[in-house]
């Protein structure tokens, strides 16, 4: 059963990501992208990282596609065409890979690979993981913090309007 789930989200993810790459509009294209994060996320749990499913969405499929939204609203990003076509053509994609990832998921919550195993030796409680980001790596999450700052400085700047008088 395990195998089959993952195989069928690695195809959902696959599905996810070559969407998000061929679509026109930005927004529609992180959608496909946080749909593929989801499924990454479900991949993760059903291999036996729980603490690293919650981090991919919390982190990626939250924050970071945030962020992206924040910044395609911000450069005023529009779609370059209207698709033509009945709705289904538009929602169809989408549609499928909602259901699969809600099926996954559903599957997973009733049938937990985990469940009635013992958490051995080498499991990895959040409280040293914490420990060790905050204390021995420090450097390492501060510099990726200033990261994020100098984007988010960046996405300013090339959204902010132009004064009068100067030229692009």
């Amino acid at each position: 059963m395990a195998t089959v789930l993952f195989y069928i989200l690695g195809f959902t993810m696959l599905a996810a990501t070559l969407l998000c790459i061929t679509r026109r509009n930005p927004v529609h294209a992180v959608i496909y992208l946080v749909a593929g994060l989801f499924a990454l996320a479900l991949m993760f749990y059903l291999l036996g990282a729980p603490l690293v499913a919650a981090w991919q969405v919390i982190v990626y499929a939250g924050a970071i596609m945030v962020l992206f939204l924040f910044i395609i609203m911000m450069l005023g990003l529009a779609p370059q065409d209207v698709p033509e076509g009945p709705s289904w053509q538009r929602w169809g994609p989408l549609a499928l890979l909602s259901s699969s990832i809600m099926i996954c998921t559903l599957l997973l919550i009733f049938k937990d690979p985990m469940a009635g195993q013992q958490i051995d030796d080498f499991y990895l409680a959040p409280q040293v993981l914490g420990e060790a980001l905050f204390s021995r790596y420090a450097l390492a999450v501060e510099i990726v913090s200033f990261q994020l700052l100098f984007a988010t400085i960046g996405a300013y700047m090339l959204g902010r309007p132009l004064p009068k008088g100067e030229d692009q």
